[in-house]
């Protein structure tokens, strides 16, 4: 089936993506060259700063969470590629306000090779730089075995976590050691019911027929082991919910954050409900959802389906959470 998606020339799908970003969100980031999207905020930083990086596909992530309380610069890729790492270390040059960086990574091979091989820059310029990555994806090794887990939408929340305690004049490891903390309480899982297209080439990333759901599979694609028919939105949850509360673990008089993600393809009306059934699974085990997110937040093109994600709250993730923000797809 020939593709439909209103493109010009695959060649130059991110820059001009980012061209139409800078124009729509001006008041909120600047684009430079290297792909860094820049909050406008950053100027005026006497503070931690926060960098990401990531391909491009994934909109409103990463690139959407740049701005006042968030991050300060996310490095942009080519679609579902990782940039280079030359641009990720002028990104931390210039996010360096005097009180060090703090460079969020998800767990992904490109990411991680570019990721570390900035490091490695850093190190030799004499930056103040520590990295944190974020890998609660528990379809593909256990808890364990964390770094082996892919990376997903639980980063986000940590962004803005992260971000408030910046804000508070922490110093960077304690910045650091907060934001760890947190990659550390929270878990993932991924349920696909029609696969995404390469955005440039028109590729399936596959088939998964009229009637069959696969729970785990990754935002890229890779396949979860958990291929099953069709269920309902409740019966999914129990399943995927079930698996989260086990790995974290939770417990009776916990408290979590919950969020539901949609893929790309899944409607709000799905989410809303996916994320009530959620709410009343976890009231069923005496877990109270004390905050949440529901929406676009890290998409695979027109992928259908959603990721869980779920977090053990304490009081002072909660706080930070209530903290404002503002950036071109959160605020508070």
């Amino acid at each position: 089936m020939k593709m439909k998606k209103f493109l010009n020339d695959p060649n130059t799908l991110t820059a001009e993506m980012l061209e139409g970003l800078a124009l729509a969100h001006g008041d909120i980031v600047d684009v430079l060259p290297g792909n860094l999207v820049v909050s406008r905020t950053l100027k005026d930083a006497d503070r931690v700063t926060i960098v990401t990086l990531g391909g491009t596909g994934h909109e409103p992530a990463l690139s959407g969470f740049v701005g006042d309380g968030m991050l300060d610069i996310a490095v942009a890729g080519d679609v579902f590629a990782a940039p280079n790492p030359q641009n990720c270390f002028e990104a931390i040059k210039l996010a360096d306000r005097g009180r060090g960086v703090l460079f969020l990574v998800l767990n992904h091979a490109g990411d991680m090779l570019t990721g570390n091989m900035t490091m490695k820059m850093c190190k030799q310029a004499g930056l103040n730089v520590r990295k944190v990555v974020t890998q609660e994806d528990i379809s593909n090794a256990p808890r364990s075995n964390a770094d082996d887990r892919r990376g997903l939408a639980g980063a986000v929340p940590l962004y803005h976590i992260a971000a408030a305690a910046a804000k508070e004049g922490r110093s960077l490891d304690e910045v650091a050691d907060l934001a760890q903390r947190y990659a550390d309480s929270m878990a993932t899982i991924a349920v696909a019911v029609r696969c995404a297209t390469h955005p440039a080439s028109g590729a399936s990333f596959g088939d998964l027929g009229d009637e069959d759901m696969e729970i785990g599979m990754g935002q890229h694609g890779e396949g979860g082991g958990g291929r099953q028919p069709m269920k309902t939105a409740r019966e999914t949850i129990a399943i995927m919910a079930n698996a989260l509360v086990k790995d974290i673990p939770l417990r009776k008089g916990d408290r979590a954050f919950v969020m539901v993600n949609g893929s790309g393809a899944t409607t709000l009306m799905e989410q809303f409900i996916l994320y009530k059934d959620c709410v009343r699974y976890l009231e069923g085990l005496g877990i109270e959802v004390a905050a949440n997110m529901v929406g676009e937040i890290l998409t695979v093109q027109e992928q259908a389906g959603f990721q869980l994600n779920i977090a053990r709250w304490n009081d002072e993730f909660l706080r930070l959470w209530n903290t404002p923000a503002r950036t071109i797809a959160f605020s508070k």
